[in-house]
């Protein structure tokens, strides 16, 4: 059964090496392109993995099926981020703050369904020992890496005329259902309610812990601090720089003092790191005012992945203890150019970190199912979610260093 299910991996993986993802970024216009369906979906998600790992330190996977006698259940063609792979969840969220604004909730079809299902029920639980089995078994990560849906949203499912204006990249949506929405400035105006942003479950199931959303563009920057302030938000990590061969973001804050829309931001200290720097900043609306912990790291580099895992989990651990000092507050903002490649990064080893130190176990393919359920495409590419197994690798050695002293 082994040998059946990786027959086809050799021809899988050099597709996925010559394949190029590439974002183009959006212009101002109000159309907006049809995203292709090409997947095939499972009939059956399979539902729990283990790997193997022998006396010669072979890796060798565990695969239990509940129906399919097929080894794997999927039949598909690694696509590029511009392909769809059902958009449709289920997810609750208190809107009543937003008064007459409501979501547009669309009706799913039998593949998104699957694709759902899947997302829902996916897990793979490993304990500290088989977390550090596993980072060693590549081949066995991508080959799950490529199972899973990435759940785009198609923009007809977003009911807001010309919300295209407000979207960086025309195929990176957010998903209706678990979308940010701004509270209306007047009732007849829904595109100012738009923001390219979703609330992200985390900790224990813990809903809006995050909010995901894409670099500020030059007509969004009010719209985003107008977020900031809304959700009361505590943090914002920002994982891009502004430029990287293109624009990825737009420099949203001031030097010292800068008005935008109704929130008044100042900047009260700026402190440079080895790898980011941190902005401590006073919002300002009417009499009240709030201060807010800005992180800026820019040594990930885009579609890829850092030299060093070590980084990445010093900005986490630090933003962990702001978030820790800051009770009864909102969700902590991420965002990196699209709002999902090095933000889910950053979430999913969050959450991840906080399994393995309050439970000794992590189930990271059920954190980036959940993760995805909320935003689509959550940790993009193969490459960054075995760096996102090393990163938590590494916290677990940290936690093992410290249990012995």
């Amino acid at each position: 059964m082994i040998k059946e299910y990786f027959s086809s991996f050799s021809l899988r993986q050099e597709k996925e090496k010559k394949q190029e993802i590439h974002l183009s970024p959006l212009r101002l216009q109000t159309s907006q392109s049809k995203t292709a369906n090409s997947m095939v979906q499972p009939q059956q998600a399979p539902k729990v993995v283990n790997v193997i790992v022998d006396s010669q330190g072979q890796c060798a996977p565990e695969i239990r099926l509940p129906f399919s006698a097929s080894p794997s259940p999927f039949k598909m063609k690694p696509v590029g981020l511009q392909e769809r792979r059902g958009s449709n969840v289920s997810l609750t969220l208190d809107m009543s703050s937003l008064g007459s604004v409501e979501p547009f909730v669309p009706v799913p079809t039998p593949r998104e369904k699957v694709a759902l299902e899947y997302l829902q029920s996916a897990s793979r639980i490993l304990t500290r020992q088989q977390l550090q089995d596993t980072v060693t078994c590549s081949h066995l990560l991508q080959t799950e890496f490529m199972e899973i849906p990435m759940n785009f949203v198609d923009p007809k499912e977003i009911d807001i005329p010309s919300h295209g204006t407000k979207n960086r990249y025309k195929t990176i949506l957010p998903n209706p259902v678990s979308r940010v929405y701004l509270k209306p400035k007047n009732s007849s105006d829904s595109l100012s309610t738009y923001i390219n942003a979703n609330y992200v479950r985390g900790y224990s199931g813990k809903e809006k812990a995050f909010i995901a959303t894409q670099g500020p563009m030059i007509n969004t920057v009010n719209d985003f601090w107008q977020m900031v302030w809304q959700e009361d938000s505590p943090v914002i990590v920002m994982i891009t720089k502004l430029k990287e061969k293109n624009e990825k973001c737009v420099l949203y804050w001031p030097e010292k003092r800068g008005i935008y829309g109704k929130v008044e931001v100042l900047v009260t200290n700026v402190q440079e790191c080895e790898n980011y720097t941190v902005r401590n900043l006073t919002l300002k609306q009417g009499s009240q005012s709030r201060n807010v912990k800005h992180y800026w790291y820019t040594s990930w580099p885009d579609h890829k992945t850092p030299d060093s895992a070590q980084p990445l989990l010093q900005l986490m651990l630090d933003v962990e203890e702001d978030r820790m000092a800051s009770p009864g507050r909102g969700p902590v903002i991420v965002h990196c150019s699209a709002g999902i490649g090095r933000t889910g990064c950053f979430i999913a080893t969050a959450i991840g970190c906080h399994q393995l130190k309050e439970e000794g176990v992590v189930d990271l393919l059920s954190i980036v199912c959940q993760l995805r359920v909320d935003r689509g495409g959550m940790v993009q590419t193969s490459e960054q979610y075995e760096f996102v197994h090393h990163a938590l690798s590494l916290y677990e050695s940290r936690l093992s260093a410290e249990a012995v002293e």
